[in-house]
């Protein structure tokens, strides 16, 4: 296996440490001989090469002042939005209070338009199942069939029952028994 030249027996040297050590031996001297752009400016107008970091210019007092102005700003805007939040969620809140309150009224006003118009109803049938005289069957049969004449297509054609019961109410059937 030694004919092959892999030296595996060398546990002791790490490649990735003798790779970087080869490496920075090769560029130990490039860093000295590169200008930064920003400083490639400054030589042009006269100015000596800075090569650590071009320095941090301040920000004009105009520009200073108008940032604290504009955070003042929002953090006003912000307050504002609140307010308005929770002046719109108590308004929500009210709104919907009264619209249950109305919806149980209306609700409570429609039950009791229905019983009395149940009642009303019931009075009347019995009003007139108390007046049953022989003969009026058909008349009373009448009075709660719709003869209205006007059918949709999706309906069944009631007209032939509908003339037999008008027929019928009109001249009765007598029984002579």
């Amino acid at each position: 296996m030694d004919g092959f030249g892999d030296n595996f027996d060398q546990a002791d040297v790490d490649p990735a440490a003798e790779f970087l050590a080869r490496e920075k031996d090769q560029l130990a001297g490039l860093c000295d001989d590169v200008i930064p752009a920003a400083s490639e400016s400054n030589t042009s107008e006269g100015a000596p090469a800075n090569s650590v970091n071009p320095p941090v210019r301040e920000e004009p007092e105009k520009i200073k002042k108008w940032r604290e102005e504009q955070q003042t700003r929002l953090e006003e805007k912000d307050r504002e939005e609140e307010k308005k939040k929770l002046e719109l969620r108590d308004q929500a809140k009210k709104e919907l209070e009264d619209w249950y309150k109305n919806h149980g009224e209306a609700i409570s006003k429609t039950k009791a338009s229905n019983r009395e118009s149940a009642k009303n109803a019931e009075k009347q049938f019995v009003a007139e199942t108390a007046e049953i005289e022989p003969g009026t069957e058909w008349e009373r049969i009448a009075k709660l069939c719709d003869f209205n004449p006007k059918s949709s297509k999706s309906s069944r054609d009631v007209s032939r029952m509908r003339s037999i019961i008008l027929q019928l109410k009109q001249t009765p059937l007598t029984n002579n028994a």
